[in-house]
């Protein structure tokens, strides 16, 4: 393949990438708002969702951090085998992320407790950089797939702590919020 065809790929994904992302976003925010119409009558299941993104993203982390230790041994099998799995798993935590929040009414953290600062600090910094690290995933994923790994570097090494520290975060905000589910 040459190199005019190679970079006109990666341009065609650059954009996908980010228009994905942008898509995502104003989903995540049209979700919040509330303003598509919900079911009268909330499915059974729509309060396991939260617990079920809990342990997606907790078993992201331990990808994440199982990832690092084969690319460290330079055993790139299975560094691309986790990180496959952890990207469905983080799709599949997107995907039940969106269907919670369409579904299931917002729920408030309580003024009254003593930490709810520190909740929203770490909420605020997890939605904020889970927005940021999305099209870095992306692009990190492609340039691995296409042994672009000079490419590939250059990403992960802003991406990875990122989505790292999003999916830890992730299992923080559900610990802290889980006992204030109108359940």
């Amino acid at each position: 393949m040459n190199t005019t065809t190679q970079e006109n790929r990666d341009k065609i994904f650059f954009r996908l990438a980010m228009g994905l992302s942008v898509v995502v976003f104003i989903a995540v925010i049209v979700l919040n708002k509330k303003i598509l119409p919900t079911p009268a009558v909330l499915p059974s299941w729509t309060f396991v969702l939260p617990l079920l993104n809990a342990i997606i993203n907790g078993t992201c982390s331990l990808l994440l951090i199982m990832s690092l230790y084969y690319i460290k041994k330079k055993d790139i099998q299975s560094h691309k085998v986790i990180n496959l799995a952890a990207f469905v798993l983080s799709s599949v935590f997107l995907l039940s992320y969106v269907l919670f929040h369409w579904l299931a009414p917002e729920t408030h953290y309580p003024e009254t407790v003593a930490y709810r600062p520190l909740y929203y600090v770490i909420l605020i910094s997890h939605i904020v950089l889970a927005a940021i690290v999305l099209p870095l995933v992306l692009i990190s994923f492609y340039r691995g797939i296409q042994m672009q790994v000079a490419l590939h570097k250059k990403i992960v090494r802003f991406a990875y702590p990122i989505w790292l520290y999003v999916t830890i975060t992730g299992v923080i905000v559900y610990f802290m919020i889980s006992p204030y589910y109108p359940i």
